[in-house]
């Protein structure tokens, strides 16, 4: 028998020890009734504190806002996910010649453009955490996490409909147990680290900028 084959077999025999604990099924508690205007409170207050720009828009005038956005940061262009139904929308109503929209960037030296040649990205967001002010992001092939991780600005669309109480309270609601991508980034703002000396710098790893457009 091998070590790790013994090891195991160890293992699986002390589960008939007396005194072994039992098995506890974990709890699925029901959905708490919270006020949706308190959710969209804690959820900014939670997320300027982390440094994001927010800004409230509706689901007709949210591109001009973004528009309005790129040129006031100076930006050269705009990575978005043409595919996707906020990228189509975006495209429709596009009222700036000075940005360019980019969306093609799986040719030949695609990643090296995406990393030194794009200034901004504009993801969707399947929904928002109110207790620790966190973004629930669900990467796919036609919206990779890429968007979200590399250009130094992040622009980000919510439903406000899709703000939850907690994290627990979100993976039961949309049933994270069914069907997850093989990444689900959770974002609470733009990214940063600190040194030994405990100074906190943004943007040394991702985004420096973290802007959330919610729709309301």
């Amino acid at each position: 028998m091998s070590a790790r084959a013994h090891i195991l077999a160890k293992l699986t025999a002390s589960h008939d020890q007396p005194g072994w604990p039992a098995p506890v099924a974990l709890k699925t508690n029901p959905p708490r009734t919270i006020n949706a205007a308190d959710q969209l409170a804690q959820l900014k207050t939670m997320m300027a504190a982390a440094h994001t720009e927010i800004h409230e828009v509706s689901s007709e005038n949210w591109p001009e806002k973004v528009a309005e956005l790129t040129q006031a940061k100076n930006l050269n262009n705009l990575l978005i996910a043409p595919k996707t139904a906020l990228g189509k929308q975006l495209q429709a109503q596009w009222p700036v010649d000075g940005v360019t929209l980019k969306y093609d960037l799986h040719h030949s030296g695609g990643k090296e453009e995406l990393f030194f040649s794009v200034d901004a990205a504009l993801t969707s967001c399947r929904s928002a955490i109110a207790e620790t002010g966190s973004l629930v992001l669900w990467p796919s092939p036609a919206e990779p996490r890429l968007m979200s991780l590399v250009p130094p600005v992040h622009f980000v669309l919510l439903d406000a409909h899709n703000i939850y109480p907690s994290l627990t309270e979100v993976m039961q609601a949309e049933n994270w147990a069914a069907a997850m991508p093989s990444n689900a980034l959770l974002i609470s703002g733009p990214s940063k680290t600190a040194d030994i000396q405990q100074t906190l710098a943004y943007g040394a790893h991702g985004p420096k900028e973290l802007v959330l457009l919610i729709m309301v």
